[in-house]
């Protein structure tokens, strides 16, 4: 019984295989609209986009066009293949502007973008690019179904240049360019206001400023300590519960020491 239903499986799989490939030859356009449909509603996106990949131009200015180009830019989606389909879906959007899909093709078209954004230690361009894509579609569908989505993919995109920012103030915090640590974690700052790593970002500014001011020579060092306790003091007023309290507190006592040594000179 299971050997004949298997050989009955085996034998539809064969016929369906040899009749799609056969339609894909053909020159009926018809027939490669229909099995095309037919194959786009099983989800075989593979073999649907090859027949509309076909026939899409024979269309183009007929009623039919509308739904044939949608479905070529969702097996795109589906395919995996993004940079394609949120192209085909702008496209979409632009020839046809009232079609009841625009806004799934608007939403999918800045997914697509989405889907490109490379991890964050890499060159941001694209994630720029995602943000301002799917802003685009926030702002022009305020009630959209898709609202949520949107607004959950655009906040983990600028999480990712958010820590890129913050490993890049990070490393030269590693690697004793102090200096510049400071200044990085400032601009860091300033740019994500909102930042969930901001108070490990003040931390970390504390942190290379009062290396920047023990490891000073002489003369600058005064003024350096002095810019240090004032980076603790911010620190400890808006964060006073961080992780880092119990450590910055014993080197804001080092600052102070040394602070004291200048004042009793002076």
């Amino acid at each position: 019984m299971k050997r004949g239903l298997y050989i009955l499986l085996i034998s539809i799989l064969f016929i369906s295989c040899s009749d799609f490939q056969k339609t894909l030859k053909s020159e009926d356009t018809a027939a490669k609209f229909e099995l095309a449909t037919e194959l786009y509603d099983a989800e075989k996106w593979n073999k649907s986009y090859r027949l509309l990949d076909q026939i899409l131009q024979q269309y183009r200015g007929k009623p039919q066009a509308e739904k044939l180009t949608f479905m070529h830019a969702m097996c795109s989606y589906q395919l995996g293949t993004y940079y394609e389909a949120s192209y085909h879906f702008d496209k979409f959007t632009d020839i046809y502007p009232q079609s009841e899909k625009a806004e799934q093709a608007s939403f999918l078209a800045a997914k697509g973008y989405y889907f490109n954004s490379p991890a964050y230690s890499k060159e941001q361009k694209e994630t720029i690019e995602a943000i301002e894509k799917l802003q685009i579609f926030i702002n022009e569908y305020p009630n959209s179904q898709y609202l949520a989505d949107a607004n959950e993919l655009v906040k983990e995109l600028d999480f990712k240049l958010e820590k890129k920012a913050f490993e890049i103030a990070k490393q030269y915090n590693i690697i004793r360019e102090y200096k510049a640590s400071i200044k990085s974690f400032n601009n860091f700052l300033l740019e994500f206001p909102g930042a969930s790593l901001r108070s490990e970002a003040v931390y970390y500014r504390f942190d290379s400023a009062y290396n920047l001011a023990v490891l000073s020579i002489e003369y600058l060092k005064e003024q350096r300590v002095k810019d240090a306790i004032g980076y603790y003091k911010v620190l400890k007023k808006l964060y006073p519960e961080s992780e880092h309290m119990e450590a910055a507190t014993l080197m804001n006592e080092e600052l102070q020491e040394q602070l004291n040594t200048f004042t009793t000179k002076s």
